[in-house]
């Protein structure tokens, strides 16, 4: 087979008989060979979901063409679409405070190739995960915050963001509450963990809250941040299941492999673009 460059589109609009269809053949007419799809059609909102997976071994022109020729169905359709080459992975930066299990799973999955990102800063309020961000030759910015100072230091991050050309901000266990200025330039575009499984437990210490209640499963939650705490539309969520006998410091520990697993799935589906946002829902085009 000769060689040839994949693509990934992911597109969403108002449901209607033969949506797909007409997509499925708008590809068809380019000579995109399709090698992987998923689509979902919501009942509630009436929303048709779909990603594509493509490559261009059969193209009939350019890729420009067809970009121009999904411009002019996506008006049709009132469609919202995304579509790169799939080797175009996108830009992000971790936000970390102290505790770094979350940024070395993510590290991690990122050299071995597992996490289709490009990893290009870490910025925290603390440095105590500098000597980790230097052995991993990723640029560290120490940007501490007090009360006064928010404004400044969020300011600096967002320079960060923009100098670093980063199309995703991920909260890896970043212990600050964003401004609702901050969450709204970031909208769609950072991913929080929060360690409880979503909406039970909000807030500072869950795992104590947890604990309170006598819960028979704790978990952790990967969303989307809003303004409004920890209320932002879920990508993954992980449970683990105990039993009275476990200690505050037993759940913490076991929630620390729980956070790290849902906050990097969720970075993953995110950059694969299987996450579509639904209201205040997410499909996960899986």
């Amino acid at each position: 087979m000769k060689s040839s460059t994949q693509y990934i589109l992911t597109w969403q609009c108002p449901d209607s008989s033969g949506v797909l269809a007409k997509v499925s053949q708008c590809l068809f007419q380019h000579g995109a060979f399709i090698t992987e799809t998923s689509q979902y059609s919501d009942p509630y909102s009436e929303t048709f979901f779909s990603r594509i997976a493509f490559d261009d071994r059969d193209f009939s022109g350019t890729i420009a063409a067809f970009s121009d020729a999904l411009d002019t169905l996506a008006q049709q359709l009132s469609m919202q679409y995304q579509l790169r080459k799939k080797n175009e992975v996108p830009n992000i930066v971790i936000a970390v405070s102290k505790e770094d299990h979350c940024l070395v799973s993510l590290l991690t999955k990122w050299k071995s190739g597992a996490l289709p990102v490009n990893i290009v800063a870490i910025v925290s309020n603390h440095q105590d995960c500098q000597a980790l961000a230097n052995w991993h030759q990723v640029p560290f910015y120490h940007l501490p915050i007090t009360a006064e100072s928010k404004a400044q230091q969020e300011a600096k991050m967002l320079a960060v963001l923009n100098d670093c050309k980063a199309d995703l901000l991920v909260l890896a266990r970043y212990m600050q509450i964003l401004s609702d200025d901050m969450c709204q330039k970031l909208q769609g575009k950072a991913i929080n963990i929060h360690h409880s499984f979503l909406p039970s437990f909000k807030g500072a210490k869950p795992y104590h809250q947890a604990h309170a209640r006598g819960v028979k499963v704790i978990g952790a939650t990967a969303h989307y941040v809003t303004s409004d705490l920890d209320e932002g539309p879920i990508i993954v969520q992980e449970v683990k299941a105990i039993n009275h006998s476990y200690t505050i410091e037993q759940m913490v520990h076991m929630g620390h492999d729980i956070e790290a697993t849902a906050l990097s799935h969720a970075v993953r589906f995110h950059a694969e673009q299987r996450v579509c946002l639904n209201g205040a829902k997410t499909v996960i085009l899986a």
